[in-house]
């Protein structure tokens, strides 16, 4: 009972009460040694009889008994003040994070200040995909001629119709050719094939960029010139490039004399559009690097006092292209929106099992993750304990197919057929103002001094077609980021917190 005027109620009891309790103990003792004593169990502990007066060396024997306890005794007490200390630093610890602001309260701030930095990345990325846009549609309007490059491992994937068909708009002001790259990294027969079919819509020019181009300037590339150090080796070389200038030299000689010709080189990211300028410039004025996404806005490059080539950045892709296409060229991966390892079993499903097996010289593999671990012992990608890293081989494996080491070829359509965007008329049009036999010609050299490889060498690969790319700003998707609800304890602490909040991306 709680007496007034005092702050913590009295512990005494009633005599009665207290007798009572005394007599239920005295019972249940009684009780447990009736029990024991029918099982031949007896609760008092054995004495200790200690060391008999008899016993040999009775003195050492306590000795050491007596000074065995006190070690254990400095052991326990040792123990005791470690913890004690151990608590007092992490109780300091604690006042020094809350002092700096960062105890318990304060955990709400960082949510919404982590929710932040979220929405900001988003914001920044989708900002850099907006100016991408606006770039390429400044270097469509701007350009005469534009130069789209497809990569001759899958030309059909790198067709952009929303490009080929915004150029085409402008009713035969502008001019659409096709460039042929990388085709020293695919076999003759299907290169022949692929130009067939890509010459029957548009004309198309075989090219090899160069890729040992180190001058950054003319006065460079003279000097090196003089002193006879010109590698020129096939794999130093570039092949196209003559027929290349020579077209478009032509077409720049048939425009006023005071007017310039201008010359947009677009395309899919890593298809070589830097490369071909700096390989027809013969310096290297543009950055180039294995790296996606080396160009970022548009840069213009003067290649003879009539002729003027623009440099752009990347398509963006859009998001409902199938998850091969865009594994192909690592875009969900750069995004973070698909770990590598699917990525590489997209790819996989797509392409020959021996032909992979023979490129990176590994045994049969039944999926893609004993793939990885193959090739990450191979390549020495081990963790700690030797485990093999599967995430490094994958980012490798990946870099291989987006770069211009691996030889790979998709298989040219058999059957011809016209986009929708394109007409007999339009064909006509776009072959007009040019000499398609020096065309040919060109394009027959190059097939001569370019060292194609052997089809048994190169892995086939299933063409899935065009790659779906965003011009227009307005088709960027949206995206949103979800703060996760807090704990009780943390809306005990924080105070009153709402359970979920979505931030919207403001294009």
């Amino acid at each position: 009972m709680k007496r007034p005027k005092l702050k913590k109620a009295s512990k005494r009891v009633t005599c009665a009460k207290r007798f009572k309790i005394q007599k239920k103990v005295r019972e249940h003792n009684r009780k447990l040694r009736k029990e024991a004593k029918k099982k031949g169990i007896s609760r008092k502990p054995k004495k200790d009889i200690g060391v008999p007066n008899s016993a040999p060396f009775k003195e050492e024997v306590l000795r050491e008994a007596e000074q065995r306890k006190q070690e254990l005794e400095t052991l326990k007490e040792q123990n005791k003040i470690a913890k004690q200390q151990e608590r007092a630093a992490k109780r300091k610890k604690e006042k020094e994070a809350e002092s700096a602001g960062e105890g318990p309260a304060t955990k709400k701030a960082k949510k919404v200040a982590k929710a932040k930095e979220a929405k900001a990345a988003l914001i920044k990325e989708k900002s850099a995909k907006t100016f991408k846009c606006c770039e390429l549609n400044k270097v469509i309007e701007e350009s005469d001629v534009i130069l789209e490059v497809l990569d001759a491992r899958d030309p059909l994937g790198c067709r952009c119709p929303q490009l080929e068909e915004t150029v085409l708009k402008h009713e035969g002001k502008k001019k659409l050719l096709f460039i042929l790259n990388k085709i020293d990294l695919v076999p003759k027969d299907n290169v022949e094939k692929w130009l067939r079919y890509l010459e029957a819509e548009c004309p198309t020019f075989l090219f090899k960029a160069s890729m040992q181009i180190q001058d950054r300037t003319v006065q460079q590339r003279k000097q090196r010139g003089i002193n006879a150090v010109l590698d020129h080796s096939r794999a130093a070389s570039c092949f196209g490039r003559d027929s290349l200038l020579q077209t478009l030299t032509d077409l720049a000689n048939k425009k006023d004399a005071e007017t310039m010709l201008k010359v947009g080189v677009v395309g899919f990211p890593n298809v070589g559009k830097s490369s071909i300028i700096n390989s027809l410039k013969e310096v290297r004025v543009c950055h180039v690097g294995v790296q996606r996404g080396m160009t970022r806005c548009k840069q213009e490059v003067h290649i003879t006092k009539r002729l003027k080539m623009i440099d752009s950045p990347g398509i963006v892709t859009a998001s409902s292209n199938p998850g091969d296409v865009m594994a192909l060229r690592s875009l969900q991966v750069e995004e973070k929106e698909e770990s590598p390892l699917e990525a590489v079993r997209t790819l996989l499903k797509q392409c020959n099992q021996q032909h992979i097996m023979l490129q990176y010289n590994v045994p049969d593999y039944r999926n893609s993750l004993e793939f990885l671990t193959t090739f990450a012992k191979k390549r020495g990608f081990l963790q700690k304990g030797g485990v093999p890293n599967t995430e490094l081989a994958a980012m490798t494996f990946l870099g291989d197919w987006t770069g211009p080491k691996l030889s790979y070829h998709s298989r040219a359509p058999e059957h011809q057929g016209l986009p929708s965007y394109l007409t007999d008329a339009i064909v006509t049009e776009l072959r007009s103002d040019l000499d398609m036999d020096v065309v040919r010609k060109g394009n027959e050299n190059v097939k001569k001094g370019v060292r194609f490889p052997n089809l048994a060498s190169s892995i086939s690969f299933n063409a899935r077609g065009p790659t779906a790319g965003v011009l227009n700003v307005s088709e960027l998707p949206k995206e949103t980021i979800t703060i996760t609800a807090p704990t009780e304890a943390d809306e005990k602490m924080e105070g009153t917190v709402n359970t979920e909040e979505v931030l919207p991306m403001r294009g």
